[in-house]
């Protein structure tokens, strides 16, 4: 069964699609909805056949892939989806912690009522995602990413949005995997946006370094004989 949908796949034969971006977003995606686990390997001529183009685009694709560090490769070893590790994770969680943490406050600070409102009625119409029936594909709706995009700080906008995202997406599906967590994580996304509809810079912080916390928790329990890091 292959890892890569029918779209993505049909895409191949459009015109003007430059055939190793196609690849690209389809290996990329294949990583982020978990068809492709970590630590699988990336079979370059599996995927020029699975496509029907020859070993250039798809090294292509596979470099890019490396370069946002989705992709591993140690020399004259196969290339393979990066795994998951305490030392980055622990990284990653510590960065989000204070980045996120700051949108937070800028949110509260700068965006108007009909953005919050807007985003809480947003929130509310992604609830079934948050369920443990909903699809890996249905989480169209980025909590984290909106609430960053939104700060109007151009710095952190492109640390966390630009390249490293989807890094930190796929530490964030494993933190958030199991359904306890989902249902919790809804409740805490509904609470910074309260704090955020209050104006009270310092709580919306406060409750989503805690949030971040607390995944951070649930991924390391979930990580074989690791323990949470002190962040």
């Amino acid at each position: 069964m292959s890892a890569f949908s029918d779209d993505m796949q049909i895409a191949t034969g459009e015109a003007g699609t430059p055939r190793a971006d196609t690849i690209y977003h389809a290996v990329l995606d294949a990583i982020h909805q978990g068809r492709l686990a970590p630590g699988s390997v990336v079979n370059e001529a599996a995927l020029a056949q699975e496509f029907g183009v020859s070993r250039g685009p798809v090294r292509e694709a596979v470099r890019r892939l490396q370069g946002i560090q989705m992709v591993s490769r140690e020399p004259y070893l196969k290339a393979r989806v990066v795994t998951l590790d305490a030392s980055t994770a622990r990284e990653l969680f510590e960065l989000r912690m204070a980045l996120e943490g700051m949108a937070c406050n800028l949110d509260a600070r700068r965006m108007s009522d009909t953005e919050i409102d807007a985003l809480i009625s947003e929130l509310k119409r992604s609830r079934h995602t948050y369920s443990d029936t909903a699809p890996k594909e249905a989480g169209v709706f980025d909590f984290h990413e909106r609430i960053v995009r939104a700060c109007g700080n151009a710095r952190i906008i492109n640390l966390l949005c630009g390249d490293l995202y989807h890094l930190l997406r796929i530490y964030r599906r494993h933190s958030g995997a199991i359904v306890e967590r989902k249902e919790e994580a809804f409740d805490e996304h509904w609470q910074i946006l309260r704090a955020m509809k209050a104006r009270d810079p310092h709580l919306a912080e406060s409750l989503m370094r805690s949030h971040i916390r607390r995944a951070a928790r649930n991924l390391f329990d979930h990580l074989d004989g690791e323990s949470l890091p002190d962040i």
